[in-house]
């Protein structure tokens, strides 16, 4: 759906769920001013049982000049014209349900709501506020500070993601970097975030907490409160000598918002918060912060009566069972249960980045497996596979694996998930590019060969380039060591191994 989809309606109500939070109020904001903008009689509305009274909310309006208003939920008024329900789905729990010539739908968490036809949901999306930014943008409205709207979704997504700790969407991060927003302001609403009440259910949690010894995690429950709540307390947590990783959560109307951490390199807390949400919500941020929900309805379908504390108990043990640690400097490939590969000579991307930008310039490659931070240096290219991902190599490395070929590289823009093209930003300006506009075209030569083997069960490769982080490995994906170096170890993707390679002799 796009926003001029919904031009046609006059006049349009803009409603946000009960209890409206920051991203709530800003997404809002961000749609009433481009409906008044193209001359729509709008208003943005929310109701429940109580009107907003936090501190940081009430700054927020009242300095931004947000025209919401609260609608008594006694009333039960009649919307005419559109209804549309922000950060928020029409007929769930957490919204007052009004009668309305029209409904529909723009948010960010899991689908709950499925026959109404005019709807954005995107919920692998951190905020609301950036699926707004995003919409804005393709409508051709780019968002400025003028008004105070690009300070209103930068706090929206700030709030949402934990002080944006929980950034796992490059849409997500592109927002953050590029929205116009004003310092002072945020700083005085984030000073303004965290009531004595708050405080109070943050000392509470601590109080009760479950620790396993073996696996050094502790796992919390807090009273319903703030996400920003969840993250103190995780982050608190860390600070203990004996816990490595945490899990903070609190139950709502919809489900479980969870808070992780660690602080080791062995457990990246942005994948741990998917394999905690697996199948029953969404979560992701950054290595060592993330977070994620879990729907209550789904949970209950798979779980049954087991309690939250009991399943993230259980799962965390699992995780921890799941994983063989490979350390590529020290390993010792065992290649007698493992064939011989070729690549297949499809064509490929590749960037030189010493064509792009200064050498010594500090960049950001931006795609959907998340940023990579480099340098630009003569001989460090950049890799575009045949399914969107990215990665880089040594021009040494490079020479030896691939031939440029005489052709135009073509990059299929339908082979990527949630329409995200790799990016690279001059981390010195701000400016943005999409790396496939400076892409050439190269093919695999054949000449080196790989011993590859399927993974029966989940793996943690610490590569020979990146020490700090590991690839993961699924069962299904392939376990790789590069013919001319057995210490280059790392892991291919099922779904892009079966195109890449093929079985060779010796």
């Amino acid at each position: 759906m796009k926003l001029q989809d919904l031009e046609q309606y006059n006049p349009i109500t803009i409603q946000c769920h009960d209890n409206p939070d920051a991203d709530a109020i800003a997404s809002g904001f961000g749609l009433f001013c481009y409906f008044e903008s193209k001359g729509i009689d709008v208003r943005l509305i929310y109701s429940g049982k109580n009107k907003i009274q936090k501190s940081n909310l009430v700054l927020m309006i009242d300095m931004l000049e947000i025209p919401i208003q609260y609608i008594d939920a006694e009333q039960k008024e009649y919307c005419k014209g559109l209804l549309l329900t922000v950060d928020c789905q029409y007929g769930a729990g957490n919204v007052t349900k009004l009668d309305a010539d029209a409904v529909a739908i723009i948010d960010h968490h899991q689908i709950e709501i499925e026959d109404v036809a005019l709807s954005e949901i995107r919920p692998g999306l951190g905020s609301c506020s950036t699926l707004v930014w995003k919409m804005l943008a393709d409508a051709g409205c780019e968002v400025n500070d003028d008004n105070g709207l690009g300070t209103a979704l930068y706090y929206g997504l700030f709030t949402d993601t934990n002080q944006f700790s929980e950034l796992h969407n490059p849409l997500d991060r592109d927002a953050r970097d590029y929205m116009p927003f004003e310092q002072t302001m945020i700083n005085t609403f984030r000073n303004s975030n965290l009531s004595l009440d708050e405080l109070e259910i943050a000392g509470d949690a601590m109080r009760d907490y479950c620790y396993n010894e073996k696996y050094r995690f502790a796992v919390v429950q807090a009273r319903p409160c703030d996400p920003n709540v969840l993250g103190l307390i995780s982050d608190f947590l860390l600070q203990v000598d004996r816990i490595d990783n945490s899990i903070v959560f609190h139950e709502n109307q919809e489900g479980y918002k969870i808070s992780v951490r660690s602080c080791i390199r062995e457990v990246n807390a942005s994948e741990l918060a998917v394999f905690l949400t697996q199948n029953i919500g969404s979560g992701g941020g950054h290595y060592e912060k993330a977070g994620g929900f879990i729907s209550k309805k789904k949970f209950a379908k798979l779980y049954g009566d087991m309690s939250p504390e009991e399943y993230f108990i259980e799962r965390m043990k699992l995780y921890n069972e799941s994983y063989e640690l490979i350390y590529a400097k020290d390993y010792e490939a065992d290649i007698s249960d493992m064939c011989l590969y070729e690549k297949v000579k499809l064509p490929l991307g590749f960037v030189q980045t010493g064509d792009v930008l200064p050498i010594g310039t500090p960049i950001t490659v931006r795609t959907l497996e998340g940023d990579m931070d480099l340098t630009v240096e003569e001989d460090i290219y950049i890799m575009i596979g045949i399914k969107g991902e990215v990665y880089p190599i040594r021009k040494e490395k490079f020479v030896r694996s691939y031939e440029v070929l005489e052709r135009e590289y073509c990059f299929e823009e339908d082979v990527l998930e949630n329409q995200y093209v790799p990016t690279l930003r001059n981390r010195e300006t701000g400016e943005n590019m999409q790396i496939t506009s400076y892409a050439k075209c190269c093919a695999p030569t054949g000449q080196v060969r790989i011993y590859a083997k399927p993974i029966t069960s989940g793996v943690k490769v610490f590569t020979a380039w990146d020490k700090g982080k590991y690839m993961l490995g699924q069962p299904g994906d392939y376990l790789a060591v590069r013919g001319d170096d057995f210490h280059d170890v790392y892991v291919i993707e099922q779904k892009i191994f079966g195109k890449t390679y093929q079985e060779c002799e010796e």
